[in-house]
């Protein structure tokens, strides 16, 4: 049956339509042959929807179409010249070279996940990312969770469950996919006590929680996706230690994303004052807890640094065992900690592309701009994932004047480029494209202009 209008002469239009089982061997897909033939049976469906409506398909055309769609879902990879670096529906950080090839090989094999291999002996897991963090931080202990709202879940639960937490009323955070502060707090079973205002939280605001309430610990969250500008003034982290101290309380510091030096030298100027894990120890915070999929650049998970006693509490909740992360994290997250240790950061994907500067970035965006018929101008590109808000990193981008609908084409390619749209023009930024993609990039935007 052709696609197009139906012939009218025809009794049962329907009979030419193949079973399911026929249709599927037709096409060549990679799929499980399960999942063809469920896509088969809803080809078939919107084959017959179209024959009522008195319009012939094309029934293998629209099957792999179907089928592609699906295959794409399973996971393909991104070309990212959106200018977000961490950009979490891109799955945020790609993982270092090292991280990719020690996780293939934990998940490739039999690893020594928890067995002590000179005793014989069962052993805990994760000691070997553990005695790294203390090393990079400067903390007595840490562990590691399967991410960072499972890490502040867990510090809540083991030391406030059933007491109350003060919080400042401008850290109350909510974060894209549903992240609710008060909500993780209340599912940890701690009891909310908000303090001070939205712009202005003194110290003696989270004394007076803890003279009026019976309090397990003292939270502060910095504000990782937003800022609160302007007429401000918060508690500062060594006098809220001092505070937690005086009344045998743990300190619990949030720092979201991930830093773990915010006195690095290669840190950039548009980075600083972005706490780092290493200074929130050293000012008493009894417990750090960060993601390991933003700055850091590894793979998703929640840590949390702090003192020995603080952590094995937290180690001994039934929680723990719940939130645990699995050989193949573990392997990618000593792989990414080593790198710092050894000062490799530009190993790190993410650090390689935040540290290009404009004497790297504009050859480059002038050779894609010549081939496309763009424009090199400087704009911005931006951390993302909730991490540095308000940061602009100044980058030179390639514009295409009134093409923003190469957008969705772009998108629809064999291999997908993510780019922007701005007033209607289409922006292409290199920032997070390795220098080896750029002649895929060009060639691929001049194909479908």
């Amino acid at each position: 049956m052709r696609p197009g209008k139906l012939d009218p002469v025809n009794d049962n239009p329907y009979r030419d339509l193949p079973s399911v089982d026929v249709l599927v061997d037709r096409v060549e897909s990679e799929l499980p042959r399960p999942i063809v033939v469920e896509t088969a049976r809803v080809a078939l469906d919107q084959a017959r929807s179209d024959i009522s409506s008195g319009v012939a398909p094309d029934l293998e055309k629209n099957l792999r179409l179907l089928l592609r769609a699906v295959s794409r879902s399973a996971g393909a990879r991104v070309i990212n010249a959106s200018g977000v670096l961490l950009h979490t529906n891109l799955g945020r950080a790609p993982w270092p070279k090292r991280a990719v090839e020690r996780a293939a090989v934990a998940a490739s094999s039999y690893t020594n996940l928890e067995l002590d291999l000179d005793t014989g002996e069962r052993s805990r897991r994760g000691g070997y990312v553990k005695r790294l963090l203390e090393k990079l931080t400067g903390a007595e202990s840490a562990m590691v969770v399967n991410n960072n709202a499972s890490a502040l879940l867990l510090a809540l639960a083991a030391t406030s469950k059933g007491k109350a937490v003060p919080v400042s009323r401008g850290e109350l955070i909510e974060i894209g996919g549903a992240y609710r502060l008060p909500d993780v707090m209340e599912a940890s079973g701690a009891q909310l006590i908000e303090v001070g205002t939205t712009n202005r939280t003194r110290i003696g605001d989270y004394q007076t929680a803890i003279q009026t309430y019976a309090c397990g610990a003292i939270l502060k969250v910095h504000p990782s996706n937003y800022r609160v500008e302007g007429f401000t003034e918060e508690a500062a982290l060594d006098d809220l230690a001092d505070l937690a101290r005086a009344h045998s309380l743990p300190l619990i510091f949030d720092i979201g994303s991930g830093l773990l030096d915010d006195e690095a030298p290669w840190l950039p100027a548009w980075l600083r004052g972005e706490p780092g894990a290493r200074q929130a120890v050293a000012a008493g915070a009894d417990l750090v807890a960060f993601s390991g999929d933003k700055l850091l650049g590894g793979p998703q998970a929640g840590i949390l640094v702090g003192g020995e006693e603080i952590v094995a509490t937290l180690r001994s909740s039934p929680l723990a065992r719940a939130l645990r992360v699995d050989g193949v994290t573990y392997a990618a997250l000593a792989a990414t900690l080593e790198e710092y240790l050894e000062g490799e950061v530009n190993s790190i994907p993410f650090w390689r592309h935040a540290l290009l500067g404009e004497e790297e970035l504009r050859p480059r965006s002038e050779k894609v701009a010549e081939a496309i018929g763009g424009l090199v101008e400087t704009g911005v590109s931006r951390v993302g994932a909730g991490s540095a808000p308000g940061i602009d990193i100044p980058t030179p981008q390639v514009r295409l004047a009134g093409q923003h609908l190469l957008y969705e084409i772009l998108l629809a390619e064999e291999r997908p480029i993510l780019t922007r749209r701005e007033t209607g023009d289409l922006v292409v930024d290199l920032r997070a494209v390795d220098e080896d993609e750029d002649e895929a990039v060009a060639a691929t935007i001049l194909r479908c202009r």
